[in-house]
């Protein structure tokens, strides 16, 4: 599959295929639709469990695809909470069906991208596994750094795919960092994201399209570092959807 331009958004139903743990916290769900749902990598969806209030916001949440659109299903991947829309979530069983709407979003992957450099926290990691699932599948030569916080260790989701892939491809480089305690891996760094290491960590940064998921603030804190001269103007490419 070669990416084509914007794909508009459609209402469709699937049935839930396979629940995956990805860290104590957080889990994937794979759903197979009736017909495959073309997608760019870095687009989200809308995931209806009340498909009749449409403005139902407490069960109808906008979540970012986790698969490639190279797949014959769609992945999404959430932080369970004690929310209604968790709570649905984790009642699901296998061949369940629920209500979608998309893709949306036009923070997405391009191949015109030689250069990228993404900031991520937390369950922001999302669309970055769909842009990286999507770049080891075509073998794009796409130049990757990928900075990724979490509070602690054990909550690094899709780490067995990242090392995967940062083990097989020399475009890809992984920089880990922890938060709230010290890590238990040494190529795993303590402390967050900040001004200090995306320098220390990208020599080339004004050469790279950055791209930031995570946490609002987060995000925010990303465009300030921009902003502060150490890359070019406007290079700090988000995504603001409700119900992160």
């Amino acid at each position: 599959m070669k990416l084509g331009n914007k794909i508009s958004a459609q209402d469709f139903q699937a049935g839930l295929i396979e629940r995956i743990k990805r860290t104590p916290s957080v889990e994937s769900f794979r759903f197979k639709p009736r017909n495959k749902i073309n997608f760019i990598p870095g687009q989200f969806l809308e995931v209806k469990f009340d498909p009749v209030n449409k403005s139902n916001r407490q069960l109808n949440k906008y979540l970012s695809f986790s698969s490639s659109p190279h797949q014959d299903y769609i992945e999404v991947t959430k932080r369970i909470t004690e929310s209604e829309f968790s709570k649905r979530l984790k009642a699901l069983s296998l061949a369940d069906i629920v209500s979608f709407r998309g893709p949306m979003g036009n923070c997405v992957y391009s191949e015109e991208y030689k250069k990228i450099c993404f900031l991520v926290g937390g369950i922001g990691i999302t669309p970055v596994i769909s842009m990286l699932g999507y770049i080891w599948e075509t073998r794009s030569k796409t130049d990757i750094i990928l900075l990724y916080s979490n509070k602690n260790y054990q909550e690094i989701a899709f780490k067995k795919e990242l090392d995967y892939w940062q083990k097989n491809m020399d475009n890809i480089k992984i920089v880990y960092t922890i938060t709230e305690c010290q890590p238990e891996d040494e190529n795993c760094l303590y402390g967050c994201i900040d001004k200090d290491l995306v320098i220390s960590k990208i020599n080339d940064i004004e050469e790279r399209v950055l791209f930031s998921f995570g946490p609002p603030g987060m995000v925010e804190n990303m465009k300030n570092i921009c902003e502060e001269g150490i890359c070019r103007p406007k290079a700090v490419i988000t995504e603001n959807f409700a119900g992160y």
